[in-house]
């Protein structure tokens, strides 16, 4: 007889582990014990050396689903003690906490049949779950995982889901929001002056009656509310528009099932393992041809962002719609998503028509993920439900707790502490008062899951950034913190480099839309040689105008008119024929140029986010944005792959010249033409400045990488020529993965 001590790290709470270990326990003929802590779980097992190796390699090789083992240590020890029983004993109590805390999941296969079976006690019951699904990190407030330390603690158990509670060989032993329609939460229906309508299945069937009529209407989910019509309908996927003020950003569409997915949009292998994945996330897709899905939800684009139910209340809706629903995020423009029934009466009372509320609380806002397919593999462009709070090991321990803060834009923040370094769900645009709120809310929520006091303090350079301003005043209160500023678009670099523990010396070309820059300018068009301590700026976009600094942003012509004054006299301009002068007034031109003669706001950039939004203005696709990316979707949107030429560039000294490619532009007229060889013009930058930089291997990042039709030519390319290429594929390539980077810096 022999004994092993077991230490598995990760993620291994809420997430069936303990009950797997007792199953493969009584399995094996092993005796001992199994524990969580606040590091993970801890295991002794007892028994002939041939049972416990079956033990060992079972435990390694098939863990539960929901796992994340990022450490196994086996240790063989000699022990006195012999053991008569496997027995699952109560969590030990530590001070210290470390232990990983798992991602929402979507509801499992086996908990969608158990709300459809009639009889089955948790028939229609909106709230079923089980080890290997349902809420986690939405409804926790500290670790150890436990139902005390959830939203769920209110709730008592009855006799029917304590007993499978208590029970091992269940699959919903201490699974935390265990509940039934007698112990559990209640579905309730409202109008918008808050007034009850009903409650339970009658709630639901109601609600569904009301969208099958044309109703916008609010539905908490998992991690916040949802805004959601009929997707079928274009008068009221119209009003949505206007009521929400979304001229034209794509809305999300929710699925009943994956064979309704295929009725809509074309999906490869891939997509459908990933849209129908435990995680559930939002994928965009492409459209299929000739459905009745409206037009208005995704207008002047062929894809489609998609997503499957995941939650057992919306398999239930389900059941009584006609159609597809629109479902995005319920918030206001700049805030983040809503978790209360009462604000969204406050805030979208002139949106919704009516509410269905639940009464367990989202203590952790989380919103939905994004992902696209790209090389037919994952790439992230929002990192939450289902893969949030994402947990990266790193190769050694920090000597120091570190806190990072990330960007302005698609806000997140990363912590490391020990080997540990975890990224939060993405928070949003620190745009508002709101959200800055909500940030820092983040923050503390993460300080109170581990008993977390940062030694440094990472933020960017950008000295406008409420997350720099934060991590100043942090240090004010704070003087032995260190403060340590990293430059934006090396941080892009080093989220890549983080991902793939690349340490030496890369290629890193960040194109992206705005960073602050370490000459002052807006950088967003670099490449690098960088290594995990440093970095050198080896080219650059040769810098531009942005006439009317932040409001060039949201007008292309503005861009493409300053890229033009830099190449043509006035009286040249004057004479173009082409939509950039058509979209504006001859006196607003002569303005501008007054502007640009005399740099008054018109700050410098080298951004090829705004080279794209120039490109959408000479192609005539678009003049004025509606919301950040457009023109780089609306480019895409008009490439053609049988089109294989490009547009002359210079590279001199440090600065990649576009002048021949503006000048060429001017000529042609077709819109197809100029979007196509605008991104082969990319491609072949990237390309060439790769071949003069063989010794290092190339790490892309930034947020025009997002762009799928670009980054799959790039990596195209590249390959061909036998040239190491990365990408950050769990981490998002925009600014949601800018604290990753800023932390991996330092640690």
């Amino acid at each position: 007889m022999v004994s092993y001590k077991i230490e598995v790290r990760g993620i291994v709470q809420g997430v069936g582990f303990r009950p797997f270990v007792y199953n493969l326990a009584l399995k094996n003929d092993i005796k001992g014990w199994v524990n969580n802590d606040e590091k993970g779980v801890n295991i002794i097992i007892y028994s002939d050396e041939n049972s416990c190796q079956k033990f060992l390699d079972e435990l390694k090789n098939n863990p539960p689903k929901l796992a994340k083992v990022d450490e196994l240590k086996i240790e063989k020890i000699i022990s006195n003690k012999v053991y008569e029983s496997f027995e699952i004993i109560e969590s030990a109590n530590s001070n210290h906490k470390s232990t990983i805390i798992s991602p929402d999941m979507a509801i499992c296969d086996d908990c969608i049949e158990d709300i459809n079976d009639c009889n089955n006690f948790r028939y229609n019951y909106a709230f079923t779950n089980c080890t290997n699904c349902g809420p986690r990190y939405s409804i926790i407030k500290t670790v150890p995982y436990d139902r005390i330390n959830t939203s769920m603690s209110e709730f008592e158990l009855c006799s029917k889901c304590s007993k499978e509670y208590n029970d091992p060989t269940n699959r919903r032993y201490h699974a935390q929001p265990v509940s039934c329609e007698v112990c559990g939460p209640k579905v309730t229906l409202y109008n918008k002056y808050n007034e009850a309508l009903n409650d339970d299945i009658e709630a639901i069937k109601q609600i569904a009656g009301l969208i099958n009529n044309g109703h916008i209407v609010a539905i908490k989910g998992l991690g916040g509310f949802h805004l959601i019509c009929d997707a079928t309908n274009d008068m009221v996927v119209k009003e949505l528009r206007i009521r929400k003020s979304r001229i034209s950003k794509p809305f999300a569409v929710m699925f009943k099932d994956l064979k309704s997915v295929k009725n809509y949009t074309v999906l490869t292998t891939k997509e459908e393992e990933i849209i129908n994945s435990k995680e559930k996330p939002i994928l965009l897709v492409k459209k299929a041809s000739n459905t009745n899905l409206s037009e208005l939800v995704a207008p002047n684009i062929d894809h489609l962002g998609s997503f499957i139910a995941y939650t057992p209340l919306h398999h239930l809706l389900f059941r009584y719609l006609n159609n597809p629903i629109v479902a995005t995020s319920a918030n206001l423009k700049d805030e983040p998503i809503i978790r209360f029934k009462d604000e969204i009466l406050e805030k979208l009372a002139h949106v919704v028509d009516f509410v269905l509320d639940f009464n367990r609380e989202i203590v952790n806002a989380c919103d939905d993920s994004v992902i696209q397919i790209i090389d037919d593999d994952i790439s992230k462009l929002r990192n939450a439900r289902g893969y949030a709070p994402t947990h990266l090991k790193l190769e050694k321990n920090s000597s120091k707790n570190i806190l990072s803060l990330g960007a302005n834009q698609k806000s997140a923040i990363s912590l490391v502490f020990e080997n540990n370094l975890i990224l939060s769900p993405h928070i949003g645009d620190l745009n508002s008062i709101e959200s800055v709120e909500y940030f820092e809310r983040t923050i503390e929520t993460f300080k109170r899951f581990y008993d977390f006091e940062p030694d440094v303090i990472v933020c960017d350079k950008h000295p406008n950034y409420e997350s720099t301003k934060f991590a100043q005043k942090l240090k004010e209160k704070n003087p032995s913190i260190q403060l340590i500023q990293v430059q934006h678009h090396y941080a892009h670099i080093l989220s890549t480099m983080l991902e793939y523990k690349l340490k030496d010396e890369v290629l890193g070309i960040a194109f992206d839309g705005t960073g602050y820059g370490d000459d002052g300018n807006i950088w967003g068009g670099e490449v690098f040689i960088a290594s995990k301590k440093n970095y050198k700026r080896v080219n650059h976009i040769k810098y531009f105008k942005l006439l009317g600094g932040e409001i060039a942003v949201k007008e292309p012509k503005r861009v493409a008119l300053s890229l033009l004054f830099d190449n043509y006299s006035l009286e040249e301009i004057f004479e173009l024929d082409i939509p950039t002068i058509k979209a504006f007034k001859t006196g607003e031109i002569q303005l501008l140029y007054t502007m640009w003669q005399k740099g008054l706001n018109a700050p410098l950039t080298s951004s090829i986010g705004r080279v794209f939004d120039a490109i959408a203005s000479f192609a005539g696709v678009l003049q004025v944005q509606s919301y950040e990316g457009e023109t780089g979707l609306l480019i895409e949107q008009n490439y053609d792959d049988s089109i294989k030429d490009s547009y002359s560039f210079e590279i001199k000294s440090d600065e990649i010249d576009l002048s021949n490619m503006i000048k060429e532009i001017v000529k042609d007229k077709n819109s197809v033409l100029i979007c196509t060889r605008f991104i082969n013009t990319l491609a072949k930058i990237i390309l060439e400045i790769s071949e003069e930089n063989r010794a290092f291997p190339i790490v892309l990042s930034g947020g025009v990488f997002q762009n799928k039709t670009l980054l799959e030519l790039v990596l195209k390319l590249l390959k061909e020529e036998n040239i190491d290429v990365y990408y950050s594929k769990n981490i998002p390539l925009n600014d949601g993965g800018i604290s990753a980077g800023q932390a991996y810096c330092v640690c």
